[in-house]
């Protein structure tokens, strides 16, 4: 089978492990023929589109607009030329392939003309994995709204978003709760084609043993004593980092504990000014690390950290809450309450959550967390990470739906 694979990842082979390359790698080690589109923005590298070859994998890296962590008018003219560059780089490249399966992910929706496309030339299942749902989660962050200026961009975005739910077989979502806000949202869906495709990777034990952990908390200068907290991931709007500072403001003088920030994005600039004037001494920030060098140090941690808006109206789940489960380490989610990541750490009982406007409730929640055996906790999130986000099941449910044959070619 040909499967043909859409979405902003820049990515140069599928060797690299993420939740997409982890699934393109399964496709590919069943024995499937993977082709994959994985635009470059023009801010990380210059020149022309090209092909990347490599057995059964082929890659097409065109070059795009910036779109990620960047202004807001840019991102949009991006967003809105993406399709052109990436229908004209499959007529390129791939004119003369025939694609069973296509895959593709939100964000971005306006890759609907490229799907349709490629739909009807070659009469190709399609299979959407639902991670973000714009333009609502841009409105919840007022970078949008349904009224004015902003209005008309809102109602040309809300009108791709249907459109790419319509040119979609089935739809994958990342949890129940993201089930339940799609189909009430668009009741224009027929509910049998929406389905839980949660988050999912190739699992390794990431765990660390205490001797190591030490080590690495040397090399990084993290005190070896302290409980360690950590947040890893986009420093945006979508985070909510005002409310993360209000949150470090309040732990200042909690001896006991260290924050340990790991990230980048367009808010990384007032996390690192409020390092700068504080300079608390239970605190760092480190804007990357390669995903090894990362990895390892999440293990090296005590607790790992996800924050979201509290204004959010769409229930996200983000996928770094995968990394903390594969390092053994227990999860404090500070959300909207509209997203059900909380519950399911809560009722899987490797983590704690608290709602993301109250700095009372965070502080109440990082002393739970000292107080809970952490190593046993940290257990139970890996074996949980086992049950329900492995990507072998997410490729038995993806090819059962292409296997069943039901679908409207």
């Amino acid at each position: 089978m040909n499967i043909l694979f859409l979405s902003l990842l820049d990515f140069k082979t599928i060797e690299e492990h993420n939740i997409y390359t982890d699934l393109l790698r399964k496709f590919y080690e069943q024995g499937h023929c993977v082709y994959a589109v994985s635009p470059v923005e023009r801010k990380r590298e210059r020149g022309e589109s090209y092909l990347r070859i490599n057995d059964r994998v082929h890659i097409i890296k065109p070059r795009i607009g910036n779109i990620q962590k960047t202004n807001a008018i840019e991102k949009g003219i991006s967003t809105v030329l993406l399709e052109t560059k990436v229908i004209s780089a499959i007529k390129q490249y791939f004119a003369s392939v025939r694609f069973d399966l296509i895959l593709y992910t939100t964000p971005p929706i306006t890759l609907q003309k490229a799907v349709k496309y490629v739909k009807k030339r070659d009469h190709a299942f399609t299979y959407l994995m639902l991670k973000d749902i714009f333009p609502q989660n841009a409105v919840d962050m007022g970078m949008l709204s349904m009224n004015g200026v902003k209005g008309i961009l809102y109602k040309y975005f809300r009108n791709k978003e249907i459109k790419l739910y319509r040119n979609s077989d089935y739809i994958g979502c990342m949890s129940e709760a993201n089930v339940s806000y799609l189909l009430r949202e668009n009741p224009q869906i027929r509910p049998e084609i929406v389905e839980v495709c949660p988050n999912s990777i190739e699992i390794e034990d990431r765990g660390i043993s205490v001797g190591k952990r030490q080590q690495i908390r040397q090399k990084y200068g993290i005190p070896l004593e302290k409980k360690v907290f950590v947040y890893g991931g986009n420093l945006g709007r979508p985070q909510g980092i005002s409310f993360l500072i209000e949150c470090l403001e309040s732990q200042e003088q909690n001896e006991d504990i260290f924050f340990l920030i790991i990230g980048s994005g367009t808010e990384y600039q007032k996390l690192s000014a409020f390092i700068e004037k504080q300079k608390p001494g239970n605190m760092k920030l480190l804007e990357y690390l390669p995903k090894e060098d990362f990895d390892n140090l999440v293990g090296a941690c005590d607790v790992g950290m996800i924050f979201l808006d509290h204004r959010f109206t769409i229930p996200n789940f983000p996928s770094r809450l995968l990394a903390y489960m594969q390092a053994r380490i227990p999860v404090l989610a500070v959300t909207d309450v509209h997203t059900d990541v909380g519950k399911v750490i809560t009722e899987g009982k490797f983590g704690w959550w608290c709602e993301s406007n109250s700095v009372e409730a965070f502080c109440e929640a990082i002393q739970t967390a000292c107080n809970s055996d952490l190593k046993n906790m940290g257990d139970a999130g890996y074996h949980y990470l086992e049950a329900h986000y492995s990507v072998d099941d997410t490729y038995r449910l993806i090819i059962s739906h292409w296997e069943a044959g039901t679908w409207d070619a």
